[in-house]
């Protein structure tokens, strides 16, 4: 393996794969300072402003197979310590280009498409906006009609704040040739073709959100357009095969319980790994049935996706996992709430947690672990669930982390229900499914 670099290798981009959908992979771990495409290799560079921000993202990826648009790519630290002009085939590097990659720091007020196009259009025609707003920081693609005007503007505006004592600018000339746009709205806009749609088709606009998922999504503090930027965050906007992004029901029926073991807190268990819960009602007239309200109609689809496509299977029987009926759960003396839990896993890192979802696997993953956890401790908090093929306890990003494989999904989907928010040495443990296939 090469030695750390800000400088990320990716291999297997296909012809379909475009410079945005590259920086939607990477960006959410820092700013992305060169992107270069090789398209006769397949391959493509990306500078990180840092080292720390590269080795970040690679960590993460060594649990995570990234995919773009159903294709599986695998990234590596290249061998450039830093790409040089000469290692652009587009041959810019710091060279001036009508595209200006700008990231905003000490951000206090809304960076929208509107603000940046106030603050850039007086120095030229812009053509087109992208923004982009992570847990990293804001940063926004800027397209002009002319080198010229990009010059202009990057001489004019760098170092400035947009308001005084915040919001400044820190721009560089980005080494794309061309901005691609799908959605005219607050986060991206091509003043060049005002015909583009709002949003997604399924996917509501700021406007209609909160009249579309109801009452219940407001109650469980869930911000939907938060929501829309994590999705498109972890995905890219291409959702997973299989995913629509056009369901509007928020309330799953799960059936094929087994009664004498489950419990609303395992449920919550199960089902908290596609999104947020806000209430949980097990059917007292069939003790095989339940009802779990999730936070919106993207995370139900998840959970009933990924639960249904291969049967999940929990205390020796078959889950049957449907949407239901009816909207929303009432309050009541029978229904357990979560709307406020703090181990609702969407309210923070949700672009991280989206890009976790799966079916269940034999591998699963364990993190919020006391520093000095060892391998026979995690063996002996889960190995009543089934039979352990291997353990492996590490560090990452200085805390320490575990992977658990089982003999089969069903063990694991059982350690999961039953030892997530486990407290070991007042550390509560979280566990989600890896879709590692060994360790």
């Amino acid at each position: 393996m090469a030695e750390p670099s800000k400088v990320i290798h990716v291999r297997n981009v296909g012809q379909e794969i475009s410079e945005n959908d590259l920086l939607q992979l990477f960006q959410s771990f820092g700013v992305i300072t060169k992107l270069v495409m090789l398209r006769a290799k397949n391959q493509a560079l990306i500078q990180m402003q840092d080292v720390a921000t590269a080795v970040s993202a690679l960590q993460f990826y060594e649990n995570v197979q990234p995919n773009i648009r159903g294709r599986n790519v695998y990234v590596q630290f290249s061998s450039h310590q830093e790409l040089a002009p000469m290692d652009q085939n587009q041959g810019r590097a710091d060279e001036p280009n009508r595209i200006l990659l700008v990231t905003i720091h000490h951000v206090l007020y809304p960076m929208t498409v509107d603000v940046l196009h106030r603050v850039f259009s007086p120095h030229g025609s812009v053509e087109k906006i992208v923004t982009f707003q992570k847990s990293a920081g804001c940063q926004a693609l800027i397209q002009y009609q002319s080198r010229q005007s990009a010059v202009t503007a990057k001489n004019a505006l760098q170092g400035r704040n947009v308001y005084d004592g915040c919001c400044q600018l820190d721009i560089q000339f980005s080494n794309l040739d061309e901005l691609q746009v799908n959605y005219n709205n607050d986060r991206s806009r091509d003043f060049t073709n005002p015909n583009l749609p709002a949003e997604q088709k399924g996917r509501p606009s700021q406007l209609d959100a909160g009249n579309m998922y109801g009452s219940g999504a407001r109650a469980a503090g869930l911000s939907h357009m938060g929501n829309a930027d994590a999705i498109t965050a972890a995905f890219g906007g291409n959702l997973p095969p299989g995913i629509t992004g056009e369901n509007e029901r928020c309330t799953i029926l799960v059936s094929n319980l087994n009664p004498d073991r489950i419990d609303e807190d395992k449920l919550f268990n199960l089902f908290s790994i596609y999104g947020n819960i806000v209430r949980i009602k097990l059917l007292r007239n069939k003790p095989d049935h339940a009802l779990v309200q999730m936070g919106d109609g993207f995370q139900a689809e998840l959970a009933v996706h990924f639960l249904k496509i291969q049967g999940a299977l929990l205390f020796g029987k078959q889950l049957e996992v449907n949407y239901s009926k009816h909207a929303t759960i009432l309050q009541g003396a029978d229904t357990r709430e979560y709307v406020n839990s703090n181990l609702n896993r969407f309210n923070r890192n949700a672009a991280k947690n989206y890009r976790y979802c799966c079916s269940p696997t034999w591998v699963i993953h364990l993190s919020s672990l006391p520093q000095d956890i060892t391998e026979e401790d995690m063996v002996n908090l889960v190995e009543d669930h089934g039979t352990i093929l291997n353990c492996k306890v590490f560090e990452m990003n200085g805390k320490k982390q575990a992977f658990v494989q089982f003999e089969t999904e069903e063990q694991a989907t059982e350690a999961l229900v039953c030892k997530h928010a486990t407290s070991i040495s007042g550390s509560v443990v979280r566990i989600s499914f890896s879709q590692l296939q060994n360790i």
